[in-house]
C-alpha cells in the first residue's frame, strides 16, 4: 500500500511491492511511470481524500488526525506495508497505528514516478509539482543514461528525453529475455564444436547458431570475420553439416535471430534519437543560462545607475 502526498491532500495507492526489493529495483521502478498505461499495469488507485490543513494531519506532536487515520485503516490489511515519502510519516504512522512502513531509496523512486504521473492518478489535484520531485531527478533514468554516456543535469531533461530513455530501457530488458533463450540453445556449440561461448554477447551467440543452422543465408547485422577469432569462425563453417542431425530447432534459432536483429536495431535508433535529444536540451539550457546572466547584468548595471542618481541628487 503508498501512501502518496499531493499539495492538496493524500492519496492511497495498492503497488506491486514485490519490485521495490528486487536486487536492480534502483534500476527499473522509474520505467513503470513513463506513461499512464505503464503504471496502470503496476499500482491502483484506492482513495484520494483533501486536507484543508496537511501539517494536521500528521506530525511529530499531535499524532495522525481522525480523516487521515480512518482513511489508512479503510484500505490496509493486515501484513501489508505502507511505502510512505517522508521518514517523519513512517515514524509517526508506526507509533500511532502500528503499521509497518517503508521508507528508502527504491520508495523515493516509486514516489518520483507518482509525482511525474500525478495529474494522471490524482486528475482533481490541480497543483503542479516542481520538477526536482519527479522523473527527472530518477536515480534510475541517471543510470541508464550514464551507462550510455549522456551526462547531463536533471533540470535539462524533458519529456521527449524520458520517453526515448524509457524506449531504450525497454529495447534492453527484451534483449536480456531473448539471451536467456540464446543460452539454452548454445550448448549445441559446445557439444557439436566444441566452441566456449560462455562469455559472449547477444549477437555473437545469435549469429553463431544463425550460421551453423543456416549456412547459405546472409547475415543481417554485424560482420563475423571481427566477431569470431579465425579458430572459431573455421569451426562454424566447417562443422555446418553436423548441426543438422544434433536436435537443435532451426525455425526457432531464425526467429530469435531475426528478432535480435531487430531489437539491436530498435537500440541503435534510440540511442541516436536520445542523442539528439540531449544535445538540444544542453543547447537549449545553456542559451537559457547566457539569457539569465545578460538580464541579470543589465538589473545589475540598472541599479548601479539607480545608486549613482541617488547620490547625485543627495549631493
Amino acid at each position: 500500500m503508498v501512501l502518496f502526498e499531493t499539495p492538496s491532500g493524500f492519496a492511497i495507492f495498492y503497488f506491486d511491492g514485490i519490485s521495490l526489493y528486487e536486487p536492480d529495483a534502483m534500476e527499473n521502478i522509474w520505467a513503470h511511470f513513463v506513461t499512464e498505461y505503464r503504471a496502470s499495469h503496476v499500482i491502483w488507485r484506492k482513495d484520494f481524500q483533501v486536507f484543508k490543513d496537511k501539517s494536521d494531519a500528521i506530525n511529530h506532536d499531535s499524532g495522525l488526525n481522525n480523516q487521515l487515520t480512518n482513511m489508512l485503516l479503510k484500505w490496509y490489511q493486515p501484513g501489508q506495508k505502507l511505502a510512505v515519502g517522508k521518514i517523519e510519516y513512517k515514524i509517526v504512522i508506526e507509533a500511532n497505528l502500528g503499521i509497518s512502513c517503508l521508507f528508502d531509496e527504491p520508495v523515493m523512486e516509486l514516489m518520483r514516478g507518482l509525482n511525474y504521473l500525478m495529474h494522471s492518478v490524482v486528475p482533481e489535484e490541480k497543483s503542479k509539482l516542481a520538477e526536482e520531485h519527479c522523473l527527472q531527478t530518477s536515480q534510475g533514468l541517471k543510470m541508464l543514461l550514464h551507462r550510455y554516456g549522456f551526462d547531463i543535469k536533471p533540470e535539462m531533461v524533458n519529456d521527449c528525453i524520458i520517453v526515448t530513455a524509457c524506449n531504450l530501457y525497454d529495447s534492453d530488458c527484451c534483449l536480456k529475455n531473448q539471451f536467456k533463450s540464446l543460452r539454452l540453445a548454445s550448448h549445441f556449440l559446445q557439444d557439436v564444436s566444441s566452441i566456449n561461448f560462455q562469455d559472449w554477447d547477444i549477437l555473437k551467440l545469435a549469429t553463431a547458431l544463425k550460421m551453423v543452422c543456416y549456412p547459405e543465408d546472409d547475415i543481417l547485422f554485424g560482420n563475423p570475420d571481427e566477431m569470431f577469432s579465425t579458430d572459431e569462425l573455421s569451426k562454424l563453417v566447417a562443422d555446418a553439416h553436423k548441426y543438422e542431425d544434433s536436435g537443435i530447432i532451426k525455425g526457432a534459432i531464425l526467429r530469435l535471430y531475426n528478432l535480435v536483429v531487430y531489437l539491436l536495431n530498435c537500440k541503435a535508433k534510440y540511442q541516436r534519437r536520445l542523442a539528439s535529444f540531449v544535445k538540444e536540451a544542453k543547447e537549449s539550457y545553456e542559451a537559457e543560462q547566457v539569457v539569465r546572466e545578460r538580464g541579470s547584468l543589465r538589473t545589475d548595471a540598472f541599479e548601479a545607475d539607480i545608486q549613482v542618481g541617488v547620490q547625485m541628487v543627495a549631493g
